[in-house]
């Protein structure tokens, strides 16, 4: 399928997903799976939440992160989740659970995830083990980590739709709470890399 034909939400999220599959692992590049699809993701202009979701497919992590940092304070929990799935992919497993655990009682995550938290957990447990000591399997992590998006991806579809929008900064984006901020600084300013709890 050329880059021609890939021109909605769906025609790229079935592309990204045949492609390159549902990531368990941290992708072995920090690069963009195809660095031709980043103009084309972003292009489409759907809400946020939809475009990180595809960055995340395409393992253009920086991208994603960018939108989700507009998006990480209440009441944008579905930010908020895709931020923690976002460090799951990138191996930061500490700091996704941190994100989910802000975000288990949304609507979002408990369509995503109907056994709740510890069911979430326990998955990114999985994957971090299978990770760490190659003990796991990866089909079906892999399975399950599609199953997670693929419910995101439903739930954000139904909220927000896959129409244009024209300024995202009144669709999507919050004020970063005081705590965030303080983060956000620092790792900007040299230093501590991932969010600590």
């Amino acid at each position: 399928m050329g880059n021609t034909e890939l021109t909605s939400f769906d025609t790229l999220y079935a592309h990204l997903g045949s492609k390159y599959g549902f990531p368990v692992l941290p992708s072995p590049s920090p690069r963009p799976h195809d660095k031709t699809l980043t103009d084309a993701i972003s292009s489409l202009s759907v809400h946020p939440t939809l475009e990180s979701l595809l960055h995340i497919l395409n393992s253009d992590l920086p991208s994603a992160h960018f939108l989700c940092r507009h998006m990480q304070n209440r009441p944008a929990w579905e930010g908020m989740y895709i931020h923690g799935l976002l460090h799951r992919v990138e191996g930061d497993y500490r700091n996704a659970e941190a994100w989910y655990g802000d975000v288990a009682e949304s609507e979002c995550f408990t369509f995503a995830w109907p056994g709740g938290l510890d069911d979430a957990k326990a998955f990114i447990q999985q994957v971090e083990k299978l990770r760490k000591e190659k003990v796991g399997e990866r089909e079906q992590l892999e399975g399950q980590s599609k199953r997670e998006m693929d419910a995101l991806v439903e739930w954000c579809k139904r909220q927000f739709g896959t129409e244009k929008v024209d300024d995202a900064s009144k669709a999507a984006w919050v004020a970063s709470s005081e705590k965030h901020r303080e983060i956000a600084s620092k790792m900007l300013v040299g230093g501590e890399g991932w969010r600590q709890f």
